[in-house]
């Protein structure tokens, strides 16, 4: 059965997949009134946003992350909330705390839970890594569970809900760093670079000439929620989920037909999220591609910002300038794509085996 029959077997239609990919064509024709280039960027957010994950940008000062992700808010009929993380900031100040409100009728007394900032469909965390890991942990509940807890009382959050975060790499000083169970709980570490010859040309032109155009919506929280559920539905073959299970347990020290290189480089290798995300990535990445199938290529290109806020590379890489997106391009160089060549390699039967 090909993969296009078992497609529609999953209730998948070409009107689905064009549903999905005007979607995106939609977005980013609102996007470019305001945003220029950052191609790459913008298509991994979608991918992030139509797979229900969270997303995590990082680049230096001025490179309008977060322009990009307020202009992104507003194309969405969504409720939005922008989070200035700062030394000071407090847990209550994210999600919300309870307050006493007297009943001026009957003089009575009791506690009312005031939502914080956190009960939006679309958050905003601008600059996370300013502010300690406690207000940091603030979000770790709410990015998994899709709640809060306060108190003895649990507060559901609305659905969708997608958290874009961003930091800067420099200025280390008064920063703290996120801890690897929180920056697990993005789907996507984003790099934001900077903009080439000609797209930076158009900025300095259109930022300092008339106002910018104004957003229009153009997805409401129900269509959104209808295309999350239709990348779900998107078929994957055995051999995608091995290679992309190879992909991962290679990036793990010590383990069974791990690569020497790696055994060098790594610290610590990527959990069994990553795993989740790369599927679930490469089925919302196949869709807006117009496909009804994942592909070994979906998994590559998402590859490196799944992999590269979970894998830590140790000392002596970090001396020799080796970055995690070096580590993660040689173990997709070391990994056959066909599935015969997978199932046959002596080193990827030990994994399989282990």
């Amino acid at each position: 059965m090909s993969a296009d029959a078992a497609a529609n077997q999953n209730g998948i239609s070409e009107a689905d997949s064009k549903r999905l990919h005007e979607a995106r064509k939609r977005i980013i024709e609102q996007l470019g009134k305001i945003i220029v280039g950052q191609e790459t960027v913008i298509d991994e957010i979608m991918i992030c946003l139509f797979s229900r994950g969270h997303c995590m940008l990082e680049g230096v000062p001025g490179l309008a992350k977060t322009l990009m992700i307020s202009t992104l808010a507003q194309t969405l009929d969504l409720s939005f909330s922008r989070i200035q993380f700062t030394p000071d900031l407090m847990p209550a100040d994210v999600t919300g705390t309870e307050i006493i409100e007297e009943d001026r009728s009957t003089g009575k007394r009791d506690f009312r839970f005031m939502e914080g900032p956190l009960f939006a469909n679309v958050v905003l965390a601008d600059e996370i890594n300013r502010t300690p890991p406690k207000t940091q942990a603030a979000l770790l509940e709410a990015m998994q569970e899709r709640q809060v807890t306060v108190g003895r009382n649990r507060h559901v959050l609305s659905d969708p809900f997608f958290v874009l975060a961003t930091q800067n790499p420099i200025e280390q000083e008064g920063t703290y760093p996120l801890p690897e169970a929180q920056q697990d709980r993005f789907m996507f570490k984003v790099f934001v670079e900077y903009p080439s010859f000609d797209e930076e040309f158009e900025v300095a032109r259109r930022t300092t000439g008339k106002a910018a155009e104004k957003v229009e919506a153009v997805l409401g929280a129900e269509e959104i929620l209808r295309l999350q559920e239709l990348v779900r539905q998107v078929p994957v073959s055995d051999h995608v989920v091995r290679y992309a299970l190879s992909l991962v347990r290679q990036t793990r020290v010590g383990g069974e037909g791990v690569p020497d290189f790696v055994d060098e480089l790594v610290g610590w290798g990527a959990g069994p999220r990553a795993v989740q995300f790369l599927i679930l990535g490469g089925k919302a990445r196949a869709l807006l591609e117009g496909r009804f199938h994942v592909q070994i290529e979906d998994i590559q290109y998402l590859a490196k910002p799944v992999l590269r806020h979970r894998m830590v590379v140790n000392f002596a890489a970090e001396s020799d300038g080796v970055t995690s997106d070096d580590v993660i391009q040689r173990i997709i160089a070391a990994t056959p794509t066909t599935e015969d060549e997978l199932s046959r390699d002596a080193r990827f039967q030990k994994i399989f085996a282990s």
